[in-house]
């Protein structure tokens, strides 16, 4: 073999052994695939869709199972204390990881440590909105009748130390009117509050909330992240606006058991990025309101080590705690 040719081969060899290191990652029983929350929340609807085409794509089945409680915390302890093999998962907010030590001052688990990244699945920003027997139309309006009311209005939430009460925690300061906060059982039970005229405003993931605004069963004022949603193009950003957690949302992703080896979480991570190009799946996340952000595992940490510092300060800025 000539000089060259013998380089060029050896050159490219890592290249070819790449996808079969992966494929040799096999998987030996069903995979199980826990959401931390009650049906019907966004990890839930998420978890369903992706699971059908990633047990195809893997070879076994991929069962999605329920453990809610303790803020999310005993399904993701219980994921945390599975076999490091990649058979179990979690999906969920990472904003629950985030700020769920800021919160449980004795948490079974740490959530940077025993519990590894697989592949981030979807962001979907948040929509303010307000009930419709609320006496305001926009963005402004709210704001006035925040500060002119201050303690009047109640903000309905997923829970204590929620992102959807941070958030409303924050533009309630930016606001300069105080608000009550009313948690609720995940965010489901929020935006039914709403609907119903027992709360009057909330925060919620685009990919539960949009389509009551669409069918007007409730006002959506604002929406965070960096464009304008594609089905309310007459909402503003908080960006536009001036107002905090501009950036705020649902970020949705998978973790496994933190001591899984790379080979295996390489293989989750390749499969699932697999899955979200599919265009079926792309078109119902769009639909829901949110969009694809399959970017990787190390991407993935990053996100969830910067959320866990700032939401760490907003929660002991407006002195958060659980009752």
């Amino acid at each position: 073999m000539k000089r060259r040719t013998f380089l060029q081969a050896a050159t490219a060899a890592p290249l070819l052994a790449a996808p079969a290191t992966l494929r040799a990652q096999t998987f030996t029983q069903p995979l199980r695939l826990v959401v931390p929350f009650n049906p019907g929340g966004t990890s839930d609807i998420l978890a369903r869709l992706i699971a059908p085409s990633l047990s195809q794509r893997i070879g076994q089945s991929v069962v999605v199972e329920n453990r809610a409680g303790a803020g999310g915390n005993i399904g993701a302890d219980l994921v945390a204390k599975s076999r490091p093999d990649g058979h179990t998962m979690v999906l969920l907010d990472i904003s629950v990881l985030a700020t769920n030590p800021h919160l449980f001052p004795r948490l079974p688990f740490d959530s940077l440590r025993d519990l590894a990244p697989v592949q981030m699945v979807v962001y979907a920003p948040y929509i303010l909105a307000v009930n419709n027997q609320l006496p305001v139309q926009n963005a402004q309006e709210l704001a006035a009748y925040a500060k002119a009311n201050p303690g009047k209005l109640n903000a309905g939430n997923s829970g204590t130390g929620t992102l959807s009460h941070l958030v409303a925690a924050s533009l309630a300061n930016a606001w300069g009117g105080a608000v009550t906060h009313v948690p609720y059982r995940g965010g489901a039970p929020a935006l039914t509050a709403l609907v119903t005229n027992e709360a009057n405003f909330t925060v919620a993931g685009a990919t539960q909330s949009q389509t009551f605004v669409v069918n007007n069963q409730m006002r959506g004022i604002a929406v965070t992240g960096s464009k304008r949603l594609a089905a309310l193009p007459n909402l503003p950003t908080f960006h536009e606006l001036g107002w905090p957690e501009p950036d705020s949302g649902t970020w949705q992703g998978i973790l496994t058991q933190g001591n899984t080896p790379p080979a295996t979480i390489a293989r989750l991570e390749q499969e699932i990025a697999a899955v979200l190009k599919e265009p079926n799946i792309v078109q119902r996340i769009g639909e829901i309101g949110g969009e694809v952000r399959a970017e990787g595992a190390a991407t993935f940490r990053r996100i969830l080590t910067e959320q866990t510092e700032s939401y760490g300060r907003i929660i002991r800025a407006n002195d958060i705690r659980l009752e």
